[in-house]
């Protein structure tokens, strides 16, 4: 993994600042390590570090709480193709009452694979926020991408996982 650091490899740099977070490995528990290797994953294009970085600051890990920047954070991941900020962001807005851009943000996010924002959007139409045209299209739009990952191995994968269970 050092060697991908090295390289400036953006994932390792992103996974050394989870590792450091968490503690994994044998590493100290260290917050504002943590955060300066995201800080560096994000400047190499890692979109979800900016994500952590938003979370951090929504939460105090390793600085202090500061919502605008936790969402400054959050909209940056956002920009560059996080699911998992689009659907912060969405909660963010919801919580804000401003439904309908919660809702772009939640349908960005299905759009990506977040079955998360399905109960997101059907419990704003059970509470007439949005359309069930709104809802009928979240749901398209979540097959759609379930569609675009379905393959052969994984169908194969799956069926092999499920014979080969003990009961």
């Amino acid at each position: 993994m050092f060697k991908r650091m090295e390289a400036n490899d953006a994932s390792a740099v992103y996974n050394l600042g989870v590792d450091y977070r968490d503690g994994n490995f044998g590493l100290p528990q260290d917050y504002r390590k943590a955060l300066e290797l995201w800080h560096r994953a994000a400047k190499l294009g890692y979109a979800d570090a900016y994500c952590n970085i938003g979370y951090a600051y929504e939460c105090g890990e390793g600085v202090k709480v500061d919502k605008k920047k936790a969402v400054h954070y959050c909209e940056l991941a956002a920009i560059m193709g996080c699911i998992n900020a689009r659907y912060n962001l969405g909660i963010e807005e919801e919580n804000a009452g401003n439904v309908e851009r919660a809702r772009k943000h939640y349908m960005i996010a299905i759009q990506g694979g977040k079955s998360d924002c399905l109960s997101e959007i059907k419990e704003l139409y059970t509470n007439g926020h949005v359309t069930k045209e709104d809802y009928m299209k979240a749901l398209q739009a979540y097959q759609t991408y379930l569609g675009k990952i379905k393959s052969v191995q994984r169908d194969k994968a799956t069926a092999c996982s499920y014979r080969s269970r003990y009961y």
